[in-house]
């Protein structure tokens, strides 16, 4: 009886694993394919990957929205590393009933959804344009500024730091370093599960964020992946092999960044400090 449960419990995680992979894998396989056998629901790789590529590159800039994204995604997570953490780190050490009154306003606000905010933020970003135009709209900076950092961002480090030891923080204080000495000196170091599983969140997230970038890019040059590849299924008769051979390019860089985290990201999220 226990075999049969076991291997019942295997069948059903090996389908469920087969479920997840499956449009990863035909994903791939179509990029290999033209057009036509991917409408057909073909499900071997083809011969038409070169012919894809050079389509892609001949078609569109795919390597400046690329750098273009990457640019938006490494601001975008490093500036929310810093921030988050330093707010959760106050947050959580620094108690006292006007912070936790601030922090239930703060986790209030994960309840609006974006698009009521889209534009209040556009106004805002239009007013900023004639006073700064270097983070007004039409620019990068305009794409980092309202994502660099979430309510639920901020949640996840204050709740990390419940479970950092409090007594490195007052053998820090006898040793003569000050606040910010004992946050990046201490803290940081010690935290640093936490800062991985928060970074692959937060790139992963702003790789792929659309509906922002749509609203406030408005120059060709300056378009992030997602918008690129919006562009190329928009047409009369899109390429479909094509496609999919741009959305393999856009997968990989955030493939790359939590396979080489993933270890960290288990263990940042279940709240582990090593």
């Amino acid at each position: 009886m226990h075999r049969v449960k076991r291997l019942s419990m295997y069948l059903f995680l090996a389908i469920a694993a087969f479920v997840s992979i499956f449009p990863f894998l035909w994903m791939i396989v179509s990029s290999t394919n033209p057009s036509v056998d991917v409408t057909r629901g073909k499900l071997l790789p083809g011969s038409h990957f070169m012919e894809n590529l050079r389509s892609l590159l001949d078609s569109v800039d795919i390597l400046n929205a690329l750098i273009n994204s990457l640019t938006v995604s490494v601001s975008t997570t490093l500036l929310a590393m810093l921030v988050a953490s330093l707010a959760g780190y106050g947050f959580e050490i620094y108690r006292s009933k006007a912070k936790d009154i601030v922090f239930n306003v703060l986790l209030l606000s994960m309840m609006l959804p974006f698009a009521a905010l889209m534009v209040p933020l556009y106004r805002m970003f239009g007013r900023i344009t004639n006073l700064v135009p270097l983070i007004g709209i039409d620019t990068l900076a305009a794409v980092v500024l309202p994502t660099m950092t979430t309510a639920f961002l901020i949640f996840f480090f204050r709740q990390s730091t419940k479970m950092f030891p409090k007594e490195l923080l007052e053998a820090g204080r006898i040793d003569g370093l000050s606040e910010l000495e004992m946050f990046f000196r201490v803290y940081v170091p010690t935290m640093k599960t936490t800062y991985a599983a928060a970074a692959i969140i937060t790139f992963m997230s702003s790789w792929n964020n659309y509906m922002w970038p749509l609203i406030v890019l408005q120059t060709p040059q300056k378009q992030t992946v997602p918008l690129l590849i919006s562009t190329l299924g928009s047409s009369y008769s899109p390429d479909y092999g094509l496609i999919m051979l741009a959305i393999v390019i856009s997968t990989l860089p955030t493939a790359i960044v939590f396979f080489v985290m993933q270890k960290h990201f288990v263990a940042g999220m279940i709240g582990s400090v090593k």
